[in-house]
């Protein structure tokens, strides 16, 4: 660059510490936001994202660097959406704990992935028990199915292992036992859980809902990450304005 400019490699570096991006100025509207956050490196680094992307223009909305993924940082990109005159009309979101209360006079969709994934970590990728088995499976068709039939599959799966789920095993609690297969019944509840907003997508297609939050995901944090990666030596303030200059300038 210095060759390239015709200057000395000092004011390439000055040049390159005071550059500032340019923030987009986007006319207000109704959207339907994926919202999803992200860490750079480990959770321990606190050095994280948090983004609500439109998903007919492909853009941002609203973004904030985060130290932590907690129920007041959405709420607090909520606020961020409405100061900037957006009105959000459907979301879809990863299943934090406490969050969906913060959206609930508006559609929710819940990411399939993560739904698949919440259900691998309670089951692990190859579990043993044939209930487990079978439960993994139909999640699998999450999305392939319609959702009469998932439902059907899933209380049926219940119905026939319902005795299986309810077995105990003696220990020396106050109460005397414990749950067998407790990860199996926290996964089965999981799925009761959300299985209110694992369809949505369907039932408002006018408002053009995803069923996974891939278009930050897969769109957005991965090529975000590999670009950082790149200038891994680069400190945080430049990575924070590395950041910002690739979500204002990225329409996938």
């Amino acid at each position: 660059m210095s060759e390239k400019y015709s200057h000395s490699r000092q004011w390439i570096q000055e040049k390159v510490h005071t550059f500032s991006p340019d923030i987009a100025h986007r006319e207000s509207r109704s959207v339907t936001a994926v919202i999803d956050a992200t860490f750079f490196g480990r959770r321990s680094n606190k050095f994280g994202l948090i983004v609500a992307k439109d998903v007919k223009h492909k853009d941002p909305i609203a973004y904030n660097f985060i130290e932590t993924e907690t129920k007041e940082i959405y709420r607090d990109l909520i606020q961020q959406i409405e100061t900037k005159g957006h009105k959000l009309q459907a979301v879809v979101l990863d299943g934090k704990p406490g969050i969906f209360g913060l959206f609930e006079d508006i559609p929710i969709q819940m990411c399939h992935f993560h739904m698949q994934t919440i259900i691998t970590r309670k089951l692990t990728k190859n579990p043993k028990l044939e209930a487990s088995i079978k439960l993994k499976k139909i999640v699998s068709y999450l999305g392939k199915i319609t959702p009469c039939r998932f439902k059907y599959w899933l209380y049926a799966w219940h119905k026939h292992y319902e005795d299986f789920l309810n077995e105990k095993a003696p220990d020396e609690s106050k109460r005397g036992w414990h749950y067998k297969h407790r990860k199996l019944r926290s996964a089965y509840r999981s799925l009761l859980r959300f299985l209110p907003y694992l369809f949505t997508y369907l039932k408002y297609p006018e408002l053009n809902i995803p069923n996974t939050t891939n278009l930050l995901d897969g769109g957005c944090f991965s090529p975000l990450k590999d670009k950082l990666k790149v200038h891994r030596g680069a400190n945080r303030s430049l990575q924070r304005k590395m950041i910002i200059y690739f979500l204002e300038n990225r329409r996938k």
